[in-house]
């Protein structure tokens, strides 16, 4: 028997039975939507978060007081950490290849402007924040670099605070009153939108102490800094370590570097990925039932066809082929269409979500449709073995 006879006979069973096999290769193509659908989401869950983490530069590293490991007794028997204070961050300006210090205290407090009020996020910080964090001034200027001990009242509103306190007025050199302290507007920051549901726009940027005495606050809540981008943050984070060390007398604080937190939540979103791949394999293993159950629905009914096919001169080995042919054209079938209506999915996804980078990954695209090829393959081997094993005198007795 020829190759385009099986071919044409393997279509032409297919075909006749154009509800089952649809059916059939819907199993299969629900599969395939799943794996290029989930993974797509999970590749670009991914890119979101680590573009959102890098927004500001991946050159940061920030200073934390407590150790996140202890040892020993409860941290909450023994107080044994020293807090951060002007003096360290003063200090770390003197490691090799820092370029930008900015102590930092936050905190919620109320905006009042005459008859208008707003809650704010208080960012307590200095000059250099600008630079680090690249807020752009739309109005005005940024905070005043003096000296934190004699730093004044001054204040920079962001674009959503200045809105809805002002309206359109200017707002430079008008006095707001934050958590019962008054303050001075010196300039306004140009749009900044969100970062990973954070609302960059509802911040007031003050100078760090005037944020400590708002918040009757003594030390610092954390230390960042910059770094020349061509040295390895964990050759500059060794060296920070190393002063505050030198400082406290021991390693009473936590160094966060950008790079390692980077590296660590792209392994975990990277896992997150394959997991979710998985769960949409389940539905290809599902449809690889599907598959196996109807070629064995079909062995029963052909008996007649296969006892003919058989007396005609088929071989067992032309017989098998062509129970697995109709197997990977099934698989076959479904993987095309999961694999469109994917694609397609996810293009409907970015468009509506222009912020979510959904992409589809090639390789898990590729492997899905070839695991859907081997899915059909192994499922038809059970009924195709049967078929070419059939008795030729008794298949053609069948009814």
């Amino acid at each position: 028997m020829r190759t385009r006879d099986l071919a044409g006979l393997a279509l032409g069973a297919l075909r006749s039975h154009r509800l089952r096999t649809g059916l059939t290769a819907l199993g299969i193509a629900v599969g395939i939507f799943a794996v290029v659908l989930l993974t797509a989401l999970g590749t670009g869950l991914k890119e979101f978060a680590l573009a959102e983490f890098t927004r500001f530069g991946t050159n940061h590293i920030s200073v934390q007081p407590g150790r996140t490991e202890t040892h020993g007794l409860p941290g909450g028997m023994i107080h044994n950490t020293r807090p951060l204070t002007f003096d360290d961050a003063e200090a770390l300006r003197r490691v090799a290849h820092v370029m930008d210090v900015c102590p930092q205290v936050t905190g919620n407090a109320e905006a009042e402007f005459e008859q208008r009020t707003r809650r704010i996020t208080v960012f307590g910080g200095s000059p250099e924040a600008a630079r680090m964090f690249h807020i752009g001034v739309l109005l005005g200027t940024f905070l005043p670099d003096e000296p934190q001990s004699t730093a004044r009242a001054f204040a920079v509103l962001g674009s959503k605070v200045h809105r809805e306190l002002f309206g359109g007025r200017n707002p430079l050199g008008a006095r707001i009153r934050i958590a019962q302290q008054r303050f001075t507007v010196v300039g306004v920051v140009a749009p900044r939108g969100d970062i990973l549901g954070f609302d960059l726009d509802e911040v007031v940027y003050v100078p760090t102490a005037r944020a400590m005495a708002l918040f009757d606050r003594r030390d610092l809540q954390e230390i960042h800094l910059t770094f020349d981008p061509g040295v390895p943050s964990a050759t500059v984070g060794e060296a920070v370590r190393r002063l505050l060390v030198e400082r406290h007398g021991r390693e009473d604080f936590t160094i966060v570097r950008q790079e390692a937190m980077l590296e660590a939540m792209g392994s975990v979103l990277d896992v997150l990925t394959f997991a979710v791949g998985a769960l949409g394999g389940i539905s290809l293993l599902v449809g690889g039932v599907g598959v196996l159950t109807i070629l064995t629905i079909a062995v029963a009914e052909r008996t007649h066809e296969i006892g003919l096919l058989v007396a005609l001169g088929a071989t067992r080995r032309q017989v098998l082929t062509l129970f697995l042919a109709e197997a990977v054209v099934l698989a076959g079938l479904g993987g095309v269409a999961g694999l469109a209506s994917g694609y397609a999915f996810v293009f409907a996804v970015t468009v509506a979500v222009p912020r979510l980078p959904a992409q589809v990954t090639p390789e898990f695209a590729v492997l899905a449709v070839a695991v859907s090829a081997a899915i059909g393959l192994v499922a038809g081997v059970l009924p195709a073995r049967r078929a070419a094993r059939l008795d030729p005198i008794e298949s053609l007795r069948a009814e």
